[in-house]
């Protein structure tokens, strides 16, 4: 017998993101976790009142560091769904930014999936965000980019 192949959809967005059910849901699975990050209501002590938030990428880098911490995630937790959206643009009070979406076969596998991929995608990937204030902009300081594989220069 052979394993199914899990189902990766990772994808760069110029629209807020949402959650879409994964269609057919693999049968083997019994647990889902599913991150989203969305706009708070934000107050700045010298910027005032947060209006909305602005993401930049390096986009061809970005979706191949998202695959391949799907991939890990993958061999490390057992994940057969994965499911990574970010938003590009412009994204209002309320709206998601972020979905991180994982199918496994136990809720441990899936809550740890879920971490996993979100906190590598927050210092990895080359998403910046410009955050958009009554009186002006800001960029979030946010982690630098780390490289996943580094080459020598010859």
């Amino acid at each position: 017998m052979t394993a199914l192949e899990p189902l990766l959809d990772v994808q760069l967005l110029h629209h807020p993101v949402t959650v879409i059910p994964f269609d057919p849901f693999p049968s083997p699975a019994g647990a889902e976790c599913i991150f989203l990050g969305r706009t708070r209501m934000e107050t700045h002590p010298v910027h005032g009142v947060l209006r909305r938030l602005s993401y930049e990428a390096y986009e061809s880098m970005a979706i191949n560091i998202l695959n391949e911490l799907a991939r890990s995630s993958v061999h490390q937790h057992g994940t057969m769904a994965i499911r990574l959206h970010h938003a590009l643009g412009e994204v209002p009070i309320g709206c998601a930014s972020v979905l991180v979406q994982v199918v496994a076969g136990h809720r441990d596998m899936a809550f740890q999936s879920c971490r996993f991929l979100i906190d590598q995608l927050k210092s990895r990937a080359p998403v910046w965000k410009r955050e958009v204030w009554a009186d002006g902009t800001t960029w979030s300081q946010g982690i630098p980019v780390i490289p996943i594989h580094s080459k020598a220069v010859s």
